[in-house]
């Protein structure tokens, strides 16, 4: 959530800021600003009428003591009339308080200077490509053939259980997907992450404070008799795990891992670009989230890219790193890196990853601080990203590593595997 005060002293270079996402904001930014004097107008009010409450009251006291009865029930009268009118005044600045935090939910974060500006996924910006697709030939079968073939997979089944976009793992593919959920994880511990376990429902709060809502709820799955939600990323838990905290300077940076299943409903999302594990319902992912101070935390997503790399790396699988343009930037996130494998079956590149800082836009919302050394209390910078999203890795590895024999498992996961071969 972006500060009223920044948007008064930078209005101007926010407005130009937020064409990069196709937005015009004058009218969003001017209501922000009115209904920011309103409330403060209203708070001088009640400041003002609370401070004359309390003179009457030690007056009354006095004039009693002084036998002045007369004078004190006077002042007792106007106090009975100032209480009342605090009253209204309090109902007043809570209505205007509110009215200015939903005007402020609604409004995206600014875009880094090195965003491109753009209207969608075409407009993004290669930065990196790294390894060599392979040759497979004519007779490549997608993942989705694979699967059935070696039967490790069963979609069909899942939409008995469930229906579309539940995939039910059997056999090596339910080793291969543990082995990845391991190997991912143990990756992050290694590079200094603490592991969390999470719920895997939040409440209200929690999809207010990491920004799903108001602006993914019609993408959240809501449990609508206890009002909660299932997550669409270990990002919401783990990051209002320090929800309304404040966090001494030299605890920073706090970095931290999780592994959950995460619900999207996908809404509207059909065709043939969506089959297989491509685009589900349900899937598993394996998390990175920081809690980084301002000063650090542009070296700190470098960092995160750097780690993805590795992975990847350690997989051996094609990959290219995107800078995403304003139009196809996260609502929350200020700059972001989408990491892209090759598909060679299909021959289309499928998303596996996103790292983001969103800067103060999601610890403003958590109520999130730390103290610096000075002593003043500071928003944390907040950073995630997918270490990684397992069904297109999953994807990936089955297409890219077919051979006529079967499917070779990539070195790195045989130990986590116990076989070398899906045949």
């Amino acid at each position: 959530m972006l500060q009223v005060n920044e948007i008064r002293e930078n209005k101007e270079v926010f407005i130009q800021a937020l064409t990069k996402r196709g937005l015009d904001v004058r009218t969003e930014f001017e209501a922000v600003l009115k209904a920011d004097e309103d409330r403060r107008g209203t708070q001088a009010q009640l400041d003002d009428t609370l401070s004359q409450s309390n003179k009457f009251s030690k007056e009354i006291g006095m004039l009693f003591k002084q036998g002045e009865v007369q004078k004190a029930n006077e002042l007792k009268q106007k106090s009975v009339e100032l209480k009342e009118t605090s009253k209204v005044l309090q109902e007043q600045l809570n209505q205007a308080t509110e009215r200015l935090q939903q005007l402020l939910y609604d409004l995206p974060n600014i875009p880094h200077e090195s965003v491109p500006a753009g209207t969608d996924e075409n407009d993004n910006e290669e930065v990196f490509l790294e390894g060599e697709i392979p040759a497979l030939g004519d007779e490549a079968l997608p993942h989705w053939e694979l699967a059935k073939k070696y039967d490790i997979i069963d979609f069909e089944l899942g939409v008995k259980v469930t229906g579309a976009g539940f995939p039910v793992y059997k056999g090596k593919g339910a080793k291969l997907q543990r082995a990845l959920i391991t190997y991912f994880l143990d990756k992050n511990t290694e590079a200094g992450y603490t592991e969390y376990q999470v719920p895997l429902m939040v409440n209200e709060a929690s999809g207010f404070g990491t920004g799903q809502l108001p602006d993914k709820e019609g993408q959240m799955y809501h449990v609508t008799a206890d009002d909660m939600y299932l997550i669409p990323t270990a990002e919401v838990p783990v990051t209002n795990l320090f929800r309304g905290n404040l966090l001494m300077h030299n605890e920073l940076p706090i970095t931290c891992t999780g592994y959950t299943p995460c619900f999207r409903r996908e809404a509207g999302s059909y065709g043939a670009h969506v089959r297989g594990l491509n685009r589900l319902h349900q899937f598993d992912k394996v998390e990175i989230v920081r809690i980084e101070h301002p000063d650090n935390s542009y070296t700190a997503l470098e960092d995160m890219v750097e780690h993805v790399k590795g992975i990847l790396r350690d997989l051996k699988l094609p990959y290219r790193i995107l800078r995403l343009c304003g139009g196809d930037l996260g609502f929350t996130s200020a700059l972001t890196y989408d990491f892209e494998v090759f598909s060679t079956a299909q021959d289309r590149w499928l998303e596996i990853s996103s790292v983001s800082n969103f800067e103060s836009f999601q610890a403003n919302r958590l109520k999130l601080r730390f103290k610096e050394t000075d002593g003043r209390n500071q928003l944390v910078h907040t950073l995630n990203g997918s270490a990684l999203a397992l069904p297109r890795v999953l994807a990936g590895i089955l297409e890219n590593y077919q051979t006529p024999e079967g499917i070779k498992i990539p070195e790195v996961l045989v130990p986590y595997c116990g076989f070398d071969m899906i045949s």
